[in-house]
C-alpha cells in the first residue's frame, strides 16, 4: 500500500513538472504585465524542435536548449508585435498559438515516430535508497528537479531581490515604476522572452521526458491553456501556481487508475475528464474567494470556514492590456 502511494505521488510529480515550468514562466511574464496566449502553441512547437535537435545531435540536453530557444523565439515575435509595434497582444498571442501548432506538426513530420535520445532518470545519492522518499523524489526525471529548483529560484527572485521588486513594480504600477527610473518596456520584453523560454523547456520536457519522441506528445496538447488558467487562479504566486499544476497532474493520474478500474467506459472520457474537472475546481476556488460568498457564509459555523482569503488581484498592468485589446 505504501509503495503504491509512493509510486502514484512520483507519477504526479513526473506528469506535473512540465506544466509547472510553463506556468512559472507565464507567471513571470504576467507579473511584468504581459499576457502570452501563445503558450499552448509554443509548447508543441518547442517539443518538436527539442526532439528534432536531440535526434540530430544525439544529445537530449542540447534538445532542451533548442526547446528553450524555440520558446524564446516565439515570445520574441509576440514582444515585437505586441510591445514594440503596439498590436493587440492577446490577438497576436492567439494567432501565434495556432500558427505554432500547425508548424510543429508540419516541420516535425520527418521526425514523427522515430527513435531518439531522452533525459532518462536521475538517482539522488543517499535519498534514492530511503524507503518511500526514494520512490517519490529520489529517482525522478531531471525535469522534476528542474521544476522544483525553478520554483525556489523564482520565489526567491520575486520576493527577496531588488530585480524581483522592479519586475513586480513594472507589472503593478508601470507609470510609477517608470517615474522612478525602472525601464518598464525593457523589463517587459525581457520577461516575455524568459517566460517563452520556460514554455519551450516545458515543451522539450514532454518530448524528451514524459513520452520521448515526436508525434502527439502525451499531455502537451492543451497544457498551455491549463497553465494560463492556473496562473490566474493561483493568484500569480509561484507556490500556488505550482500546486495547481501538480493538482492537475493528480487528476490525470487518477483518471488513468479509473480507466483500469472501469474498462467499460470509453478511454476518451478519461483523457478529457481532467480538463472539465480542473475548470470546475478553479471556478469553485474563485467563487469561494469572492466577496459575495464570504458575506453570505459569514457567521455560519461550517460554511464560514470554506470562505477563502480575499484574492490578491491581478498585476495592475494586466487590466490595461485587456482594455487595450478590447478597444
Amino acid at each position: 500500500m505504501t509503495e503504491t502511494l509512493a509510486a502514484n505521488l512520483a507519477a504526479v510529480l513526473f506528469a506535473g513538472a512540465p506544466l509547472a515550468l510553463a506556468a512559472l514562466g507565464e507567471t513571470l511574464s504576467e507579473r511584468a504585465g504581459v499576457i502570452n496566449l501563445s503558450v499552448d502553441g509554443t509548447i508543441l512547437f518547442a517539443a518538436m524542435a527539442a526532439f528534432a535537435a536531440a535526434r540530430t545531435t544525439g544529445n537530449a540536453w542540447l534538445g532542451m536548449a533548442a526547446g528553450a530557444l524555440a520558446g524564446a523565439l516565439v515570445a520574441g515575435v509576440l514582444a515585437v508585435a505586441g510591445l514594440r509595434l503596439k498590436a493587440p497582444i492577446l490577438a497576436v498571442g492567439f494567432i501565434l498559438t495556432l500558427l505554432c501548432r500547425d508548424l510543429a506538426y508540419f516541420l516535425g513530420h520527418p521526425h514523427a515516430r522515430q527513435p531518439g535520445p531522452d533525459l532518462g532518470v536521475w538517482a539522488i545519492p543517499g535519498l534514492a535508497d530511503i524507503p518511500f522518499l526514494g520512490t517519490v523524489i529520489g529517482r525522478q526525471s531531471p525535469v522534476v528537479y528542474l521544476s522544483l529548483a525553478a520554483l525556489a529560484a523564482i520565489t526567491y527572485f520575486l520576493y527577496r531581490t531588488r530585480a524581483g521588486l522592479c519586475l513586480r513594480a513594472a507589472g503593478e504600477a508601470p507609470r510609477a515604476a517608470f517615474a522612478r527610473g525602472i525601464p518598464v518596456q525593457r523589463l517587459r520584453t525581457l520577461y516575455c522572452l524568459v517566460g517563452g523560454a520556460f514554455s519551450g523547456i516545458a515543451g522539450a520536457a514532454y518530448s524528451l521526458g514524459v513520452k520521448p519522441g515526436w508525434g502527439h506528445p502525451q499531455g502537451a496538447e492543451g497544457a498551455g491553456w491549463i497553465a494560463l488558467a492556473i496562473v490566474i487562479f493561483g493568484g500569480w504566486r509561484p507556490s500556488r501556481v505550482v500546486l495547481g499544476a501538480y493538482f492537475f497532474a493528480l487528476i490525470q493520474v487518477a483518471g488513468i487508475h479509473l480507466q483500469d478500474s472501469l474498462p467499460g467506459v470509453p478511454a476518451t472520457i478519461f483523457q478529457i475528464a481532467p480538463f472539465p474537472v480542473m475548470i470546475v475546481t478553479l471556478l469553485f476556488i474563485n467563487i469561494r474567494r469572492s466577496g459575495r460568498f464570504r458575506d453570505a457564509v459569514q457567521g455560519l459555523p461550517l460554511l464560514g470556514r470554506l470562505a477563502g482569503k480575499p484574492p490578491a488581484g491581478a498585476p495592475g498592468a494586466l487590466a490595461g492590456v485587456l482594455d487595450q485589446d478590447a478597444a
